[in-house]
Order: C-alpha cells, then sequence, then structure tokens
C-alpha cells in the first residue's frame, strides 16, 4: 500500500514537471524508473545545448558548437514531428560478465507526443565520465526519438548503477548482452505505458564502440531473440570491428588517435575474457601510477583522459613488451582481441555501414575489412573523407536521422 502511494505520488509529481498530462509514466516490473524529466531538441534556432556530443581529443569537439550544430539545426528543422522529449531513466534485470543476474541501467528517450514507429536500440560511442552515460545525460543518438522513435539506450557495465565496476570495454558478448537485456525489458513496458510501437521490428543503431557493439547485437538477437526483436535495420558507423587489426596499425604506426582506448582496451578485454593478465607488463610507469585514477574513477571524459595522458604514440604508453605479440602474456591478448571481433557471422538483415576515411581514432581499415568480410550481402557502404572521428559521429547521425 505505502509503494503504491509512494508511486502514484511521484507519477503525479513527474508529470506535473514534464507538463505533458498525456504522456502517462509509471513504475513497471521490468523496468523500474530512477527519473523522469523533459526536454526540448530545438530551443529557439539552436540546438539544445545540454545534448552530449562525441569527446574524442581529435579536434571535432571545437567546431560542434559553431558549425556542426548549426548544419544539424538546419538538416532537422521542419522535419521534426515532436521537439519536446520525455526522457525515462530506469534499471533493468540484465547479467553479468559471467552471465548471473545483475542490476543495469539506462534511458528511453519517447517523443512528447503522435505514435511510436519502432523501438530503436542504440548502442553508445565511448565515455570515460559516469555523467556522460545515457542515464545521467541528454545522449546525441536521444536525436532520433523526435522522429517518432523509442529510443532505447543501456549504460553498459560499468557505468549508471554500476559504475563502481570496471567497465568491460570491446567485450562484445557482455556489452551487447546488457543492450539486448533492456530492449526486452523496455518492450513490454512501452505497451504497459500505452507508447507501443506501430511496429514490433527493431532498429539497431551505434557508432564507434556503438558500431561494433551494434553487430554484436545484431548476432545475438538473430540467434536468439529473433522472435522477440525481429530487426528491420541496422545503422553501424566508426567502429572498431576487427580489434586485432586495429592493433596492428596502431602498433606498426606507433599512433593513436585516442590514447585513453589503449588502456581502456586492454583492461576491458582481460575483464571480459577473465584473463588474469598483469597489466604492469603492458604500460609504462606514469599511466601505471594514475590508472585508476584516471580511467576508473569515471570522473573524467575522455578528452580529459586524453589531455592527462598527455600521448600521442602508442610507444610512450605500452612497454615494448606489451607490444611484443611474441610475449605470451601479449600473445593471450591478442588472441582474445581476435575473439572480439565482430566480423565473424552473416547478417540476415540490411545493415547501413558508414566510416571515414580521415578518421585517425578508429582506423579505416576495420571499415574496409568490414566491406571484405560482408562482400555479397544486404550491405550498403558509405565511405568517404568526412573528417576526423567526432565530425564522423555527426555525419553518421544525420545520415540516419534523414533516413528513419
Amino acid at each position: 500500500m505505502k509503494r503504491s502511494l509512494f508511486y502514484s505520488g511521484l507519477l503525479a509529481l513527474l508529470l506535473c514537471g514534464c507538463r505533458h498530462p498525456d504522456v502517462e509514466v509509471a513504475d513497471f516490473e521490468t523496468f523500474r524508473i530512477t527519473k523522469v524529466s523533459s526536454s526540448d531538441i530545438l530551443m529557439g534556432n539552436s540546438l539544445n545545448p545540454e545534448i552530449r556530443f562525441m569527446e574524442t581529443g581529435d579536434g571535432a569537439e571545437t567546431k560542434l558548437a559553431s558549425i556542426t550544430a548549426t548544419d544539424i539545426v538546419k538538416d532537422i528543422l521542419g522535419s521534426i514531428e515532436s521537439n519536446r522529449l520525455i526522457h525515462i531513466a530506469g534499471t533493468y534485470q540484465g547479467h553479468d560478465i559471467d552471465g548471473s543476474p545483475l542490476t543495469l541501467s539506462g534511458k528511453l528517450l519517447l517523443p512528447a507526443k503522435g505514435k511510436i514507429k519502432n523501438m530503436l536500440i542504440v548502442s553508445h560511442f565511448t565515455i570515460g565520465a559516469n555523467y556522460e552515460c545515457p542515464s545521467e545525460s541528454f545522449p546525441l543518438e536521444g536525436l532520433l526519438a523526435g522522429r517518432g522513435y523509442a529510443v532505447v539506450v543501456a549504460d553498459y557495465i560499468g557505468f549508471g548503477v554500476t559504475k563502481d565496476r570496471i567497465h568491460p570495454y570491446m567485450h562484445v558478448e557482455s556489452t551487447a548482452r546488457s543492450v539486448v537485456d533492456m530492449a526486452l525489458a523496455v518492450k513490454p513496458y512501452l505497451k504497459y505505458i500505452g507508447r507501443e510501437p506501430e511496429s514490433e521490428e527493431v532498429i539497431l543503431l551505434g557508432y564507434s564502440q556503438g558500431g561494433s557493439t551494434t553487430l554484436g547485437v545484431m548476432d545475438m538477437i538473430q540467434n536468439e531473440y529473433e522472435d522477440q526483436l525481429p530487426i528491420k535495420a541496422v545503422y553501424a558507423g566508426g567502429g572498431p570491428y576487427d580489434l586485432a587489426a586495429t592493433f596492428d596499425v596502431s602498433i606498426l604506426e606507433d599512433m593513436t588517435g585516442i590514447p585513453c582506448a589503449i588502456p581502456m582496451i586492454v583492461q576491458g578485454i582481460n575483464e571480459g575474457e577473465n584473463l588474469g593478465l598483469d597489466i604492469s607488463v603492458f604500460f609504462k610507469p606514469t599511466l601505471l601510477e594514475h590508472y585508476d585514477e584516471w580511467i576508473n574513477s569515471k570522473n573524467y571524459t575522455v578528452k580529459q583522459i586524453n589531455i592527462l595522458m598527455n600521448a600521442k604514440s602508442v610507444s610512450e604508453l605500452m612497454t615494448d613488451v606489451g607490444r611484443d605479440k611474441e610475449n605470451p602474456q601479449t600473445a593471450r591478448l591478442y588472441k582474445a582481441l581476435m575473439m572480439n571481433s565482430v566480423l565473424n557471422f552473416i547478417p540476415r538483415h540490411p545493415i547501413h555501414f558508414f566510416h571515414s576515411t580521415q578518421d585517425t581514432t578508429v582506423p579505416f581499415i576495420n571499415g574496409q575489412k568490414a566491406e571484405q568480410y560482408f562482400k555479397g550481402t544486404d550491405i550498403t557502404f558509405d565511405f568517404g573523407a568526412y573528417g576526423v572521428h567526432g565530425m564522423g559521429a555527426i555525419r553518421f547521425i544525420l545520415n540516419a536521422y534523414k533516413e528513419l
């Protein structure tokens, strides 16, 4: 009785705050509400400044506030079906790395008015700070809710309610599982609140880390959940689909466009695959000394971590042994990188690939590898000189916005 009264009062308060009494928001068995808010995509002729763009340290973020944001407004002005979005953050029953039950979190974004076309399952790009995670922010991909979609974005293990955990970065099985688990939890919730999509077909989308994860999600749904989450289309952009090839290029060229990704990958794959590696073998003293503070505190964004690391080359961060694939521990890591490639299945639905040939953060070889592997299937490739990684993210989202 007390619980019922509490949620009734909470519901009234939330709906009053959103000023949209026609939008019902309520707690549900599979998706427990933690926070509800509302916001506009456009504020006058400007993009809402709360929208979080990708931070990579490649210079893209310095242009977003001026050139790119203006372009976005021009492209979406007049095509928005609902400028006001409802943000519903919540928790759901997911799976830990070992498959055991684990409470996870994420966000559902809905247009405040109008019908819902499809559920759009988003796998988010690389973040560093917990306040950047979907449940705590206005994710860039949330723009797509304005086109009439229910946008579902999981935080992943290591963010949101599990922020004290190590994030198994680039571990495809556990990360894809957290995304699929949230979609399964949100589907009955949408029906419960009267916002069930017109079509039960789902659309998958992700860029960078999210691009790779999206392919993992597609593979998982095809194998296990096709009857519950039938796939309509998939959008994957700028992803490190072949981690081993990415490692090879970075070592060969001795450069990285995103320094923080190096320790994140080593730690993430070590955690996800339970390799038991000694990270002191891989990293030089300065990085080792600040590893937990910079990476695992979740206090710093990707850009801030890159600045703290103050390195442009792989050799500034990794030891000679850590870069030598003949070393037993490095060989084990490399084998795990190959295992976490997502170019290892046959898609049964259309995929739209996007990659900038100028990308220095996720080498273009990943796009080339995807094209080679998926040749002959129902795949389209959009490769071109679209700028560095962060700028490519904007082009990718805009392209998807126009097509959806």
